[in-house]
This record gives structure tokens, C-alpha cells and sequence, in this order.
């Protein structure tokens, strides 16, 4: 089994993104660093349940540099627009794959079908860097519905894993990617083990948002928490204390200086500096107006 370098506690605090996503961070680069990149964050909005009503929520537009964005959503709908003239609308089990490179500007709101009938919103939005090459790479928008995401059965039916990106049994994500990478959703049923086979010499992160689970037969891991492992050593194995849900992502690193201010993720101070005078001077360009 390959061994776990630590195990990271749920976040105790919470804040807002905009007025429309309450958001706890689950890990990032920041405080982990080489052990989760390619991945960069990991931020956990809700569950929250949101009356009706006629002001949409959310947050407005924004700039991103030097890397690309995944939002998942598990419940609720969420619509994007962006300074490419991109956009869409995802909701349950739909995945929006956003690639800032060279840089962007977007916005994110709850659908405007959300906002009239209220409910329940719960999302995962993942930061992933981009490697030196591709920082300045131009802007690019997959939209990957639940639909189009392979959905397979875990061995002696523990229960199902949905390939958002990379491969697993056969089936290969829709995403287009960067640099090797799985990104797996995955449901562990109750009083079940499943054991997964990951590239050697990825770095390997397993994120439990519904719990708990043991993992390898000895660490106890509850919801909110972050399971961190070595790159070489083998298989690991999810065991369910009661129904589990899990974000499973390998990788392989990047190796390139990672400086990050605020949305920019670039490889020197001199290019945070860029890219703040870039946005700053309007290069990023502008979201049309709505009905444009």
C-alpha cells in the first residue's frame, strides 16, 4: 500500500466568494507545496440552501492568470460568463473546465432558474497550474456534462467512480489536460472497501467530502479532511464507514517556481507584476453585456 505522508483537518472557517458561494478551502499549494501539484486549491462551496428570490448571487467579474479552474457541481446550477465570449450553464454531475493561460476575466452566478426557485448549492471548484510553457497558452472553456462523464462500477459493487479526467478501467475523462492527471468523483458504499491502482510517481491526494472512511486499513478520515501520499508505494484502499463521497486526484508535478498574488499563478514576481499591469490596462479584455 503506498504510505500516507498526513492527513489534513477539515478547515474550521469559512468565508464568502461574491454573495453566492460560502466557501471553506480544503488544501492548497500554499500550505502543502510540492506534495499537490499539479494541483493548486481545492475550495469546497456549501451545502447551502438558498431562498428564492429575484437578486442573483454569486460573483462578478474577475480576473485569472497562469492556470486553469474545475467547478464541479454536486447540487445546483451555476452559470459562467467570460471575456472570450465563452460561457454555459452547468448543474448536478456537470463539470466546467475553465483554462485561464494568457488571461481571462469571468463571472459566476447561480443560475437565474436557481435564483427564482431557491435550493440547495454545493460545489467543488479545483485550481489547476499550468506548466511554464503553457502559462501564456490562450484562454479555452470546456463544458463537460454529467452526460458525456464516463460512469463505472467499482469492483464487488462498492459502489461507482465517474472520470472527470485521466483514466480508470478503460474509460477515459472527456477533460483535456494540461499535464497527466486523474481527477476521479468517487461514492464508496457504506461498509465497503475499494482499493485504487494510481500511476507511480504521481502525487496522489484523497479528498473525503462525505465520510468517514478508513484509509489503508489505519487512518480514520472524516468529512472536510485531506489525505495526502507519497508519490511511489503501490495501491490504496477506501473503506466506508457509512455512504462516502471522495475527490481522488493524482498528477504528475510540475516542477516549475510556483508565485501566486491573489488570481495570478505564475512562475516569477516579475510575472505577477506583468500580470497585473496587463489586467490593469485592459488587455485582458471585457465580459460583453448580458443580451450582447
Amino acid at each position: 500500500m503506498r504510505k500516507i505522508v498526513s492527513v489534513h483537518p477539515a478547515p474550521e472557517s469559512m468565508h464568502w466568494v461574491g454573495d453566492g458561494f460560502p466557501v471553506r478551502q480544503l488544501f492548497s499549494h500554499a500550505e502543502l507545496g510540492a506534495h499537490v501539484s499539479p494541483f493548486l486549491l481545492l475550495d469546497y462551496a456549501g451545502p447551502a440552501d438558498f431562498p428564492p428570490g429575484d437578486h442573483r448571487r454569486g460573483v462578478g467579474a474577475h480576473p485569472h492568470r497562469g492556470f486553469e479552474t474545475v467547478t464541479i457541481v454536486l447540487d445546483g446550477e451555476v452559470a459562467h460568463r467570460d471575456s472570450t465570449g465563452a460561457g454555459g450553464l452547468i448543474g448536478p454531475g456537470d463539470v466546467q473546465w475553465m483554462t485561464a493561460g494568457a488571461g481571462v476575466i469571468h463571472e459566476e452566478f447561480h443560475s437565474d432558474a436557481f435564483t427564482r426557485s431557491g435550493g440547495r448549492l454545493e460545489l467543488l471548484q479545483l485550481w489547476v497550474n499550468l506548466p511554464a510553457r503553457l502559462k501564456m497558452t490562450a484562454p479555452r472553456y470546456q463544458t463537460l456534462l454529467d452526460a458525456q462523464i464516463p460512469r463505472l462500477d467499482l469492483a464487488d459493487e462498492c459502489g461507482l467512480l465517474r472520470v472527470i479526467a485521466g483514466e480508470f478501467g478503460g474509460a477515459r475523462g472527456p477533460a483535456q489536460t494540461a499535464t497527466a492527471m486523474n481527477i476521479w468523483d468517487v461514492r464508496v458504499d457504506a461498509g465497503k472497501t475499494a482499493v485504487f491502482a494510481l500511476p507511480e510517481g504521481h502525487n496522489l491526494i484523497v479528498v473525503v467530502i462525505d465520510g468517514p472512511v478508513v484509509v489503508n486499513g489505519q487512518g480514520h478520515v472524516r468529512a472536510g479532511e485531506t489525505v495526502v501520499f507519497e508519490r511511489h508505494g503501490g495501491d490504496i484502499s477506501i473503506s466506508a464507514q457509512a455512504d462516502a463521497k471522495l475527490l481522488l486526484l493524482s498528477g504528475e508535478p510540475i516542477h516549475d517556481p510556483v508565485v501566486q498574488q491573489g488570481p495570478f499563478v505564475m512562475n516569477s514576481a516579475d510575472e505577477i507584476r506583468q500580470a497585473v499591469d496587463d489586467y490593469r490596462s485592459g488587455r485582458f479584455g471585457t465580459i460583453a453585456p448580458s443580451g450582447a
